[in-house]
């Protein structure tokens, strides 16, 4: 495994983080990841990845309603990894109490409330890394960073990060920080793949510029990039999240995807390979977010660190790419 520093930070993550979003109680009812691994499912996904040298788990409060920062919690307990060694990363904004007053949200009030909801269901005493799952349009930025900095300062987290806003918004709530003497955000988690690569106009120039790690979410598209096109899994079966993100550009996608399967079959490689070897060629990457429902597809993206693609196969991979609506719920 390879090792990189969070960013402007001195903590060590693991070139590939484990997306936790994969696991959590299964069914609709218990959230909108009805194809999400419960723990038996989860725990011989989850030690691969320990076994392999991964050190960065992601997950979020509303995964699965909580339930994945449960199994992630255990795992971590059970498998009796040393806490001193791991990055443990969560999230908070979308309701937890739906259709309640202050259910959701990047309230002071709400804020408080999840980073202590998801201690107790990850068993932790603090995260590594705290993050705003996207940018809550009605709280004052000055109350979110405060906010933050205080969560920091209790030492329920270490760091803070943001994902999926304007470049603008970022770089604004990182300068209020400053010029209060608060905790600067130190990652960024947002959308970037072969499908989507709006990010690499505006947020990754600026982040490069910042030194912000940069975790990208969804490195394989939901699968889009994984398979050839109209594959048919378990998972996309009854995914109803990936369509609401990528189906309104289906049209220009099947073109990448289709050139992507091409070229992995001239390299011979699988399309998750080459995939994530485009994505570790791009030099602000940090360590993008893979979420595994299977032990091979942990095993998948750690091979394919080893890939170095030439200049040319990287032209040819980006070249089918047009511009795309702005997704990933801004």
């Amino acid at each position: 495994m390879q090792y990189v520093k969070l960013g402007n930070t001195g903590v060590d993550v693991s070139r590939i983080c484990l997306g936790c979003m994969s696991f959590g109680k299964p069914g609709k009812e218990n959230g909108v990841f009805p194809w999400a691994k419960d723990y038996e499912d989860a725990k011989p996904i989850f030690k691969k990845a320990v076994d392999l040298g991964i050190n960065y788990f992601d997950t979020a409060n509303v995964y699965q309603l909580g339930t994945s920062e449960e199994i992630t919690g255990r795992l971590i307990k059970e498998l009796g990894l040393d806490r001193d060694e791991i990055v443990v990363a969560t999230k908070v904004h979308f309701a937890m109490r739906e259709g309640r007053p202050n259910g959701a949200g990047s309230s002071r009030k709400n804020i408080m409330a999840e980073i202590d909801h998801s201690l107790k269901r990850l068993g932790l005493d603090y995260v590594d890394l705290y993050q705003i799952h996207r940018l809550d349009h009605e709280t004052p930025m000055e109350e979110i960073m405060e906010a933050l900095h205080d969560v920091v300062k209790s030492g329920k987290a270490r760091y803070i990060g943001a994902s999926v806003m304007w470049s603008w918004e970022f770089e604004r709530l990182n300068q209020i920080a400053e010029r209060n003497g608060w905790t600067k955000f130190v990652s960024m988690q947002n959308q970037y793949n072969l499908i989507y690569r709006e990010e690499e106009r505006e947020m990754m120039p600026l982040c490069q510029d910042r030194k912000i790690a940069v975790v990208p979410w969804s490195p394989l598209a939901g699968g889009r990039c994984a398979h050839p096109w109209g594959t048919k899994t378990a998972r996309n079966s009854i995914d109803e999240v990936s369509p609401m993100v990528w189906g309104a550009t289906d049209e220009q996608d099947k073109v990448v995807v289709d050139n992507l399967e091409k070229i992995s079959k001239e390299l011979g490689y699988s399309m998750a390979q080459v995939s994530l070897a485009w994505m570790f060629s791009k030099p602000y990457i940090t360590s993008p977010i893979v979420g595994c429902t299977d032990v091979k597809h942990v095993e998948e993206a750690v091979s394919s660190l080893d890939i170095k693609l030439s200049d040319d196969i990287i032209k040819r991979l980006e070249e089918p790419y047009v511009p795309h609506i702005q997704t990933g719920l801004y």
